[in-house]
């Protein structure tokens, strides 16, 4: 249990990577197998994924994400810590009209694996999704639900235990540590 442990509390959301670490295709394609074996509403399987490991290709994904709002004064990773590959997570509306959760728990399993290579990742919600789409040519059958970053972590992230009832606003400190409070189980325990 102790390496599940380590596996979890490293599967953090990194928002500055190591730009001279490339990540290959066949890498994506390897982390997008562990997706793909993710459970399924139904067992439908309706997630389709679409792939960027190229300087130019990376660079267009890029210009259609926002990072990081609660930090203010950021306005996202800087030329030399943006992420090395994508991976732009699909509903596809002609297998299933909702995906439930399933784009959660399959990208999940995406990053404790890319965590596992030593990589690391960040789940985007916040996707100018008419961009992305127009630029990739994305068809209509395909509802974008979210873009995985990935790359090798150039930053600290850690975890702190938040008292009860305090923020659990993520922050950083003077020497650019990533904090990230988390309530305590006796706190998120219901009855």
């Amino acid at each position: 249990m102790a390496r599940l442990e380590e596996l979890v509390r490293n599967c953090r959301s990194y928002r500055r990577f190591d730009e001279n670490h490339a990540v290959s295709l066949e890498t994506l394609r390897e982390l997008v197998d562990y997706g793909r074996l993710a459970a399924s509403g139904n067992n439908r399987q309706p997630l389709k994924y679409m792939l960027s490991a190229g300087t130019e290709r990376n660079e267009t994904v890029f210009a259609h994400l926002k990072w990081a709002a609660s930090l203010k004064d950021w306005g996202g990773p800087q030329p030399g810590e943006r992420p090395t590959g994508y991976i732009i997570v699909l509903g596809d509306k002609q297998v299933s009209q909702s995906f439930g959760c399933d784009h959660g728990i399959a990208s999940q399993n995406i990053l404790l694996a890319a965590t596992e290579l030593g990589l690391g990742g960040c789940m985007l919600g916040a996707v100018n999704r008419d961009g992305l789409r127009s630029d990739f040519a994305i068809p209509d059958r395909y509802e974008i639900l979210l873009v995985l970053a990935i790359g090798r972590p150039a930053e600290t992230v850690v975890i702190d235990e938040a008292p009860p009832g305090s923020s659990v606003t993520y922050w950083r400190d003077a020497d650019g540590v990533h904090h990230v409070p988390k309530r305590g189980l006796d706190e998120v325990i219901v009855g």
